[in-house]
């Protein structure tokens, strides 16, 4: 995050987007059971909405001015995955940050997502927990740092299915640094590299 170049550094802004985050992310939960292109549709939608109008939004006002929703591919199936959790070697990640200072993750899984190959799942080990999981993949046209699939402290959260982990890649987000290098983002590691192409989620921001 920019210290003291957006809105965002207003906590009851933060708050407010956080909890818009989690309405979204409830509401994608329970239309995924039935249908989860329309899971999909509604987030892309609501998400458009958030970057454009909310205090927030990581956009600048010029950005926001002109903005007419992300690039975002159709909703895929393929793409879409259960996991089995699984035990992961012990791991400790710190991540630097601009505003909140150093960030501790641990390692507390693998999942594994079809034929594209193992992801890690980190937990939080701050106040409050938290599940993360980002992925970066060989696609050209993917932000380089990496996008986002989970990242529960902030309401980014698929759920589960009975025991397994939900990890649907056509949910991958951009990272505040995305869109304004002012920002700073906890990235993706070796362990959240895949070598395949993954065409769908968000797609870098231009």
């Amino acid at each position: 995050m920019a210290p003291g170049r957006h809105p965002a550094d207003e906590p009851f802004a933060v708050a407010d987007w956080r909890r818009r985050v989690a309405e979204i992310y409830a509401d994608v939960r329970r239309l995924s059971s039935d249908d989860p292109a329309a899971a999909h549709a509604t987030w892309v939608q609501r998400r458009d909405e958030l970057l454009a109008e909310h205090p927030a939004s990581p956009l600048d006002a010029a950005t926001k001015a002109s903005f007419e929703g992300l690039d975002i591919p159709h909703y895929d199936a393929a793409y879409r995955f259960e996991c089995e959790i699984r035990p992961a070697p012990a791991q400790r990640l710190d991540v630097s940050t601009g505003t909140d200072g150093v960030v501790p993750f641990e390692r507390i899984a693998d999942v594994e997502v079809g034929d594209l190959g193992t992801l890690a799942v980190w937990r939080l080990r701050g106040y409050a927990g938290g599940l993360f999981v980002p992925v970066k993949d060989a696609s050209p046209d993917t932000y380089g740092g990496g996008r986002y699939l989970l990242d529960t402290i902030k309401g980014a959260d698929l759920g589960m299915a009975g025991t397994r982990l939900v990890v649907d890649l056509n949910f991958a987000y951009n990272p505040s640094c995305a869109y304004d290098p002012a920002w700073t983002c906890p990235l993706a590691t070796r362990a959240n590299t895949l070598a395949a192409e993954v065409p769908v989620g968000e797609r870098v921001f231009a």
